[in-house]
């Protein structure tokens, strides 16, 4: 298998087997199933498309990777609040998970900006 050696690739898959953790312990026994299928699906293709980045032909395709995998780890946060807001993860899962996704974010944010936006653009809009 290869491994992704990036920083923000170790941090997205030790982001990922977390929130399979938490989907197996604490969503799956609430039998919440809807909004954590979505948080699965968003919280495991983060990992994935930074792997497909590091894979990628050109410049163009890389940043495209990247762009989805700073989407995705929009919407996982998108769906942590709203698990955390209704009762189905508890605070301490909550805050780790919410912790880790904000330091993906910016990691992500930091890499489009040098290779997507150029540098007279950088000045970011996201709110943490």
């Amino acid at each position: 298998m290869i491994e992704d050696k990036s920083l923000v690739g170790i941090k997205a898959k030790e982001f990922a087997i977390a929130a399979v953790r938490v989907y197996k312990n604490e969503l799956l026994t609430k039998k919440e199933f809807i909004m954590s299928k979505q948080f699965l699906r968003s919280s495991t293709s983060i990992g994935a498309n930074i792997s497909e980045a590091t894979g990628s032909y050109s410049r163009k395709d890389f940043s495209n990777k990247i762009s989805i995998a700073y989407k995705e780890a929009r919407e996982s946060l998108y769906w942590l609040d709203l698990l955390h807001e209704t009762g189905y993860i508890t605070q301490t899962d909550f805050k780790a998970l919410q912790e880790t996704l904000v330091q993906i974010n910016k990691m992500l944010f930091a890499i489009l900006r040098s290779t997507h936006f150029g540098k007279a653009e950088n000045k970011s809009t996201t709110d943490y």
